[in-house]
């Protein structure tokens, strides 16, 4: 089965649910895993907030100076 008609399916199943708090729960679960999708990690929250920190101390470099440390 191809996704698009995953999606078919899927949606035919939500609209035959009758229950309210069912539909409440899938409600739920999408949103979760929607946000899920773009949370970062503990460590990837304090490597950027270290970034952060370099650059308001001044502490840069320039792109092309970087990029020419790894290419």
């Amino acid at each position: 089965m191809d996704l698009q008609t995953s999606k078919i399916e899927l949606v035919k199943e939500i609209l035959n649910i009758e229950n309210p708090s069912l539909i409440q729960r899938v409600f739920d679960l999408l949103k979760s895993e929607e946000k899920d999708a773009f949370a970062l990690t503990e460590i990837e929250e304090k490597e950027i907030q270290i970034g952060i920190e370099q650059l308001d101390k001044g502490m840069r470099v320039p792109a092309r100076e970087f990029l020419q440390k790894f290419s």
